[in-house]
């Protein structure tokens, strides 16, 4: 690695309920042969502490370096000054990895986890977010989902979502789930795992929250429409194939118990957006709805400029980027995202509508 730019760290948020098979898989990733220098940040007060199977440490020592070049941390103090002491040892050469995994508790909201990264400068100079991934208990899940509000928001946060577990339930009750899951998070692909064992390139560098990334979520953020069999390629003025309360008993009239406070719906539109009346109205929805948007994302056709706009958030931070230009042959259309608790869809709809040119 050149001395000439310090490189940001890509930074991996893993999360999940209570015996979802975090630490499972996170040894997985730190035992697997793939000759990265991983730092793992856990926050201590979980009843499965890694520390105890596979790091033979002084527990008073705060950072423990590992013999595969893994690093661990237990939090006692606040993330920023964690991540700050690490990359500080870093700079020092007292410490070599390459990137940081953070493995949340169990019922923590990703929320203020993902917002350090933007918030905190000094943070941000030295890390980048990669991605936040999230473990569901296939057998516990929907129970979870039911009644804590924190592993709806685990689910809403997502940029990857690993089902575990999913031998232990039937196919109709996984299917089940996965529907469920589709609908609070179209944008976050899942997969199932089985005793943590996930390909690297599906944990690594997902770039979920990378502005510049390549534009997966041009073709695929949306991917849900197609087998989402109530959607039939209509507008969104009426494409209610994101919501839990009405009409779409599609081919699976018993998926649909669940009126998940987190959910999530698409906008589209043919129409350009008028940048100003852009910028003030979201800038506005998320001054009030802010703590309940979790994530929302968005591809955008903006009248004066010939380029994409990629557009993301996280609660109330919203950032913005010039993206490729439009090609020659393609339907300039704006498709946005969002991922939130309770969302006035109306609102969110006719505001977005209005700035329309």
């Amino acid at each position: 690695m050149s001395t000439a730019a310090p490189q940001l760290i890509p930074t991996t948020i893993l999360t999940g309920f209570l015996g979802a098979g975090k630490t499972t898989l996170l040894k997985r990733v730190l035992s697997e042969a793939h000759g990265q220098k991983i730092a793992v940040i856990e926050n201590e007060f979980g009843e499965e502490n890694i520390d105890n199977e596979i790091l033979v440490a002084d527990t008073q020592e705060q950072i423990i370096q590992m013999s595969n070049g893994c690093i661990c941390c237990t939090i006692r103090e606040d993330l920023r000054a964690t991540l700050a002491d690490l990359a500080a040892k870093r700079r020092r050469g007292e410490l070599d990895f390459e990137r940081v995994v953070i493995e949340t508790t169990g019922v923590a909201d990703p929320g203020p986890v993902a917002q350090t990264f933007f918030i905190d400068d000094e943070i941000a100079e030295s890390f980048v977010l990669d991605a936040i991934l999230t473990l569901v208990d296939a057998k516990h899940a929907q129970d979870q989902l039911d009644s804590r509000q924190e592993a709806r928001r685990q689910v809403g946060f997502a940029d990857q979502i690993f089902i575990s577990k999913s031998e232990l339930v039937s196919a109709d009750a996984l299917n089940a789930l996965t529907h469920r899951l589709k609908h609070m998070n179209p944008r976050a692909p899942h997969r199932r795992v089985h005793f943590g064992e996930v390909p690297i390139a599906e944990v690594f560098d997902l770039r979920g929250f990378n502005l510049n990334a390549k534009l997966d979520i041009d073709p695929d953020f949306l991917k849900v429409d197609d087998h989402s069999h109530h959607h039939h390629g209509h507008e969104h003025a009426h494409g209610e194939h994101c919501d839990h309360d009405h009409g779409e008993h599609c081919d699976h009239p018993h998926h649909h118990h669940h009126d998940d406070d987190v959910k999530s719906f698409v906008f589209r539109s043919d129409r350009a957006f008028n940048p100003a009346k852009l910028e003030d109205f979201l800038g506005a929805i998320v001054q009030v709805y802010g703590p309940k948007m979790l994530r929302y994302k968005g591809v955008l056709n903006m009248k004066g400029t010939d380029r994409k706009v990629i557009f993301q958030g996280v609660h109330q931070l919203m950032g913005s980027d010039l993206g490729p230009k439009w090609g020659a042959a393609e339907k300039r259309q704006s498709k946005m995202v969002f991922i939130g608790i309770d969302l006035p869809r109306e609102v969110l709809e006719q505001g977005l509508e209005g700035c329309l040119v």
